[in-house]
């Protein structure tokens, strides 16, 4: 009776909306982690072979690793997409925006009673009181006003303060050090982290774990490597060290972690992955520049050790975390992204057919690239389809006269879902456009750039 009555009381505490005993709702504490131009490729439980990420892979061991979640293949896009649930085709502007009449999940989590903070990089513009008005309490992050470094010697704002360091502190370790604090400050009520890492974008920089750290000229590390094997890492390390906090409080089983990849990495990045060799894809709408690693890790609740295959995508995120919480989403913001909570806890769920995709970095009224697709099979508007599980690199585009049984199937399908986005964009979002502003270094399309007479010029 008594094994009874204990299995009882841990299949309710592993159930979303479920009380406590004092009849009081169980609302987990929520970390969120997105790591910047950081590819399925890179994870080497996802069959990488040239970088080391022993906690991620201990994470994907105990909880679940998913094998086909994708974002956009740019930062901003993934991150609009990521914070509303819903398609860039239906409230993205332009680049480094987000539209101040959206509503986020930190919004949400904040009106239920979260305590929110947001680490790490913002690129969204909204000035000193955008994160609180997209529902944070607190933040320490980068490029919220100026952009200045992100790695040695940063410049970050923490809440509203800026902060310009200059005895070789490494920005990733302030940002880590301050969603540190947050949890231990508010480890007694439910609360809501959004850690957008600022690795492992480039420059390809020392870390303090590099041997030349000490020495090293922030910025002067470029693609294809340099220490992009360190900054891989030292992500991983960054994510153990807040396992740890939340272990040394007490916190970890009442704390559920998500982790995925806001885009491909840095285009033409060497990787070794599964026997073959391949480049970063940031930037392009190939699968190396969408395919991400994403993983779900709550003792006790998610599944065990569960590799799922069923896609998701960044719209995915807000209506998983919220069903969690026990949160609702308001009807009226009619949400794209479909909760994969079910399949963390092991079972079927409502598994997604296919993804839709509207790319354009500079917003507009048309998109640069649109496209469905599934794990094997993706069609553009343009007509070009392509099987990607066997061409990942999009080399050659099939005819029908090429197609099987299973192809035709697959088009036929991918065909119906791009005609439910036929139609023009909303006219309201088309007007808050603006020309490109980009990243340092780097043009819309991800790619590395030099000026050359006052001008952009990229390299090849």
């Amino acid at each position: 009776m008594k094994n009874t009555i204990l299995t009882f009381s841990t299949l309710l505490l592993s159930l979303p909306g479920a009380l406590n005993a004092s009849g009081k709702p169980i609302k987990p504490n929520i970390v969120l982690i997105l790591i910047d131009d950081f590819g399925y490729e890179c994870v080497t439980s996802n069959g990488g072979e040239s970088y080391k990420t022993p906690v991620m892979d201990k994470l994907a061991a105990t909880g679940v690793r998913f094998e086909q979640c994708h974002a956009q293949p740019l930062c901003t896009p993934t991150r609009v997409q990521l914070m509303t649930g819903l398609s860039n085709r239906r409230n993205y502007t332009h680049f480094g925006h987000l539209d101040p009449s959206q509503q986020t999940f930190g919004n949400l989590l904040k009106n239920a009673g979260y305590a929110t903070c947001v680490a790490g990089k913002w690129q969204l513009a909204n000035g000193y009181e955008g994160p609180a008005h997209f529902g944070f309490d607190e933040y320490a992050l980068w490029n919220l006003i100026q952009r200045g470094g992100r790695y040695k010697n940063p410049t970050l704002v923490i809440n509203s303060s800026p902060r310009e360091y200059t005895k070789n502190e490494y920005g990733p370790d302030i940002v880590s050090d301050y969603a540190l604090d947050f949890i231990t400050r508010e480890k007694d009520v439910p609360f809501f982290l959004y850690y957008p890492m600022m690795l492992t974008h480039e420059p390809y920089d020392a870390t303090p774990d590099s041997p030349d750290y000490a020495e090293s000229i922030s910025g002067k590390n470029k693609r294809p490597l340099g220490h992009f094997p360190d900054m891989v890492a030292y992500t991983d390390k960054l994510i153990g060290k807040l396992v740890a906090k939340l272990e040394e409080l007490h916190l970890r089983e009442n704390t559920m972690i998500l982790i995925l990849g806001d885009n491909g990495t840095g285009r033409g990045t060497p990787s070794r992955f599964k026997g073959r060799d391949v480049l970063g894809g940031k930037g392009t709408t190939t699968m190396w520049g969408t395919h991400v690693p994403a993983i779900g890790n709550w003792p006790g609740h998610f599944a065990n050790g569960r590799v799922c295959s069923d896609l998701i995508d960044a719209t995915d995120f807000l209506p998983t975390i919220c069903e969690a919480a026990s949160v609702p989403v308001p009807a009226e913001l009619k949400i794209d992204g479909r909760s994969f909570l079910p399949q963390l806890l092991g079972k079927k769920g409502n598994p997604r057919e296919w993804l839709y995709v509207w790319y354009n970095p500079s917003g507009g009224a048309k998109a640069k690239a649109e496209f469905a697709h599934d794990a094997n099979f993706k069609l553009y508007t343009d007509g070009r389809f392509y099987a990607v599980e066997k061409d990942d690199n999009e080399k050659s585009p099939l005819t029908d006269i090429e197609l099987d049984a299973t192809a035709k199937a697959a088009k036929t399908k991918l065909q119906k879902a791009l005609k439910q986005f036929e139609g023009p964009r909303p006219e309201f979002i088309v007007k808050q456009g603006s020309p490109f502003g980009g990243e340092p270094g780097e043009d819309k399309e991800g790619n590395k750039t030099t000026k050359v007479k006052g001008k952009k010029k990229v390299k090849k």
